[in-house]
This record gives structure tokens, C-alpha cells and sequence, in this order.
């Protein structure tokens, strides 16, 4: 695989390594996700790696899952803050995954549930990791359906039915490398 242009600054080199590696655990997960490859995708000096994520590989998928959690995060927000109506910014946010997904050639999926499947038994960072991307956008959900009148514990159980909707649904649609799964469940979770 060719690698990217090669980057300059220290800043650079440790955002390139992110990069790379968040596509990485998208695609592929953690144990399949190998450092020579992260380098070589990154276009980063091999010698600041360790500079930058002297943790290794582990600090370095950290990093990766909470720029990702970030990132999904904000999305989701400007997905349901576009839509008066909950239901319906809902069924765009599992729209937009599930075009994404296809878009992909069903090659990247959740990098976050990706990586708690293999590592949440093993490594209480990538568990620690795994919960706080989960629990950021659980809050989204909560505050977008408390802002459309729901109490704080039924706005509570909805977003956790919601997340639990998509999550396995990528996983199904994944694994069948057909999107039918996630708009099974854009459907239903426009039925409220």
C-alpha cells in the first residue's frame, strides 16, 4: 500500500499517526491494525512514534478512538440539532451511517464498537476508551430528546435503545454487507 505524502512538524506527524490509525480500527479493528502499517499509512517518521505515543500502540489506539468519538459525536449533534422533529433527525443520523457504510464497500464500520469487541475484556484503557465515546453520545441522544419534551429518565432509556438499534445494526449490516439492517431501524426509530 502506498503511503502517504510525508509530513514536517511534530504536530503534524502525531495527528498523521491518528489518522491513520483511526482508519485503521475502522476497517479492521485493533489486533490487525499494525504499527509498520499506521507509519506507513501516516507518511510520519517512524522515530517520532514513540516520541509522540510513547505508550505504543495502545496510546496511540486511545488517541485514535477519542478523536473518532469526537468526531461522531459532533456529527450526530449537527444531524439531530437540523431537525425540529427527533424521530426524524434520528432516522437521518442512521441514514447517513448506513450510506456511509455502503460508500465504504461495508469496510468501515464503528471504530469504537470495532475495537470494544476485542479489547474491553483485556485492556481497562481500551474499555475506560470504548464507554466514554459510547456515554458522549448517549448524551447527545438524551439532550436532544429532553429538548423535545421527554423526562430525563425515559429521554435516558430512549437514547440507550437508540444507540443499542445502531450499533447492532452496523454490526448485522456489516457482517451481510447490506444496509437493509440500518434501514430496518431508521424505519422503526421514525415510529415513535
Amino acid at each position: 500500500m502506498a503511503s502517504r505524502a510525508r509530513v514536517r512538524g511534530r504536530g503534524e506527524s502525531k495527528g498523521a499517526f491518528v489518522a491513520a490509525t483511526q482508519e485503521l480500527l475502522r476497517r479492521r479493528g485493533y489486533a490487525a491494525s499494525g504499527l509498520g502499517e499506521i507509519v506507513a499509512r501516516s507518511g510520519a517518521p517512524k522515530g517520532s512514534l514513540y516520541f509522540h505515543f510513547p505508550g505504543g500502540k495502545q496510546e496511540l489506539a486511545v488517541a485514535a478512538m477519542e478523536r473518532s468519538a469526537a468526531q461522531l459525536r459532533d456529527a450526530m449533534a449537527a444531524i439531530l440539532d437540523s431537525c425540529d422533529d427527533v424521530d426524524e433527525g434520528i432516522g437521518r443520523l442512521v441514514d447517513a451511517l448506513a450510506t456511509g457504510l455502503a460508500q465504504s464497500d461495508f469496510a468501515d464500520g464503528c471504530p469504537i464498537a470495532t475495537v470494544a469487541l476485542e479489547t474491553a475484556g483485556e485492556s481497562e484503557q481500551m474499555r475506560a476508551a470504548a464507554r466514554a465515546a459510547f456515554d458522549s453520545w448517549l448524551e447527545v441522544l438524551e439532550r436532544r430528546l429532553t429538548g423535545d419534551g421527554l423526562e430525563p429518565a425515559a429521554a435516558q432509556q430512549r437514547a440507550l435503545l437508540v444507540l443499542a438499534a445502531i450499533e447492532g445494526a452496523l454490526i448485522l449490516a456489516r457482517a451481510r454487507r447490506d444496509v437493509s439492517p440500518l434501514l430496518a431501524v431508521s424505519a422503526q426509530l421514525r415510529m415513535r
